[in-house]
């Protein structure tokens, strides 16, 4: 259970993710969309690409940190969401799709520049 300083932290992160990508010209879709596998944090739409963006946010660096937190189990996780959005959102289905990760590290991200990492992984 998380509590509520960082669940803010969490969210400012999001939000800052979001600002970015949005900067770099993704359009938004959906925000914190659930199922019953989970949770995708933000789907853009990158020209005719639909993104899946996992917004990692870790105080320190340990355990590897942000980008660390991406393993096995939660790359799974993340493409079963992403399968039972599109299943839902049809209209999107014929989209190519990828999993982008935006990781932020430190109090208030501080000198830690945002790191944006396009196709992360495979499914």
């Amino acid at each position: 259970m998380q509590d509520a300083s960082t669940t803010r932290a969490g969210k400012a992160a999001e939000q800052q993710a979001l600002e970015y990508l949005q900067g770099q010209g993704l359009r938004l879709l959906t925000q914190n969309w659930r199922c019953k596998g989970g949770e995708l944090d933000l789907v853009m739409l990158d020209n005719d690409t639909v993104v899946f963006v996992e917004v990692r946010y870790r105080l320190h660096a340990d355990f590897g940190g942000a980008l660390g937190s991406i393993d096995g189990r939660k790359q799974k996780r993340l493409v079963l969401a992403a399968t039972l959005f599109l299943q839902k959102e049809a209209r999107w289905a014929s989209y190519p799709c990828r999993f982008d990760v935006v990781a932020l590290q430190g109090s208030r991200h501080a000198g830690q520049p945002l790191q944006w990492l396009k196709n992360a992984f495979e499914c």
